[in-house]
This record gives structure tokens, C-alpha cells and sequence, in this order.
């Protein structure tokens, strides 16, 4: 099963599905980690309702920071902000649906970070929670 995983992850590093950046956007938000140099940009376009029209991520990174950031795009897309901010590491480790390390789980947490960030309407990502 695990090779399942990382064969999915290979193809959206390669591939991404939400790969861009939304011009105008609603939401807009970037971080990285200084560790290793992986960057990400998320952009949004909510409705009026604050929901998830669009979302697109930039950025460049390892194939987990950048596979993790356009899994959990393609997964808040129809969802409310309220919905955006009780999203998890576990959520994002579910989609990724392997097991990661120390090291690597900062990476795929990232674009959690960056989301978090720009719904929660920070200006620096240095106090965001990825628990709830």
C-alpha cells in the first residue's frame, strides 16, 4: 500500500493538478522552511459565503512539501474557512497516507502552515497552529 502512496505523491510533485497563482485572489499566503529551503505560496478565491471557489499553490520544494501543498488545495476547494481552520497535520498526513519522519513531516506540514496562515488572515506564519 505504501508504494501506492508514493507512486501518488511522485506523479503530483511531477504533475501537479493546482499548480499557479490566483490574480486577482481573496487570500493570499507564503512561507518556508529555513531548514531546507522549501517555499510555499497558497492563493484563494472565496465566495461570499466564505467558500473555496478557487485555490492554486507556487512554490518549489522537495516532492513532499510540493505534493502535500497540491493535495490539500485540490481538498479545501468547496469548503468554508471554517472548515479550512479545524484542518490537521492529521488531515494532511491522510492525504499523503504515508508515514513520515521528523525531518519530512515538516515538509509536508508546510503548505498547512501557509493555509492556516492566510485564512486566519496573519501577516507571519510564526504563530500557527496545526492542531486545530
Amino acid at each position: 500500500m505504501d508504494d501506492l502512496y508514493r507512486e501518488l505523491i511522485i506523479e503530483r510533485y511531477k504533475n501537479p493538478l493546482y499548480r499557479g497563482e490566483l490574480d486577482p485572489h481573496d487570500i493570499s499566503f507564503e512561507d518556508e522552511n529555513p531548514v531546507c529551503g522549501d517555499h510555499i505560496r497558497i492563493d484563494l478565491r472565496v465566495d461570499d459565503n466564505d467558500i473555496v471557489t478557487e485555490a492554486a499553490f507556487s512554490g518549489q520544494g522537495c516532492s513532499i512539501s510540493q505534493a502535500s501543498a497540491d493535495l490539500l488545495v485540490e481538498s479545501i476547494i468547496g469548503k468554508s474557512l471554517d472548515e479550512i481552520r479545524g484542518l490537521t497535520k492529521d488531515d494532511v498526513l491522510d492525504l499523503l497516507g504515508i508515514e513520515l519522519g521528523p525531518v519530512r513531516l515538516k515538509c509536508a506540514l508546510l503548505s498547512l502552515k501557509v493555509l492556516k496562515g492566510g485564512v486566519y488572515g496573519l501577516s507571519s506564519a510564526d504563530d500557527v497552529s496545526l492542531e486545530a
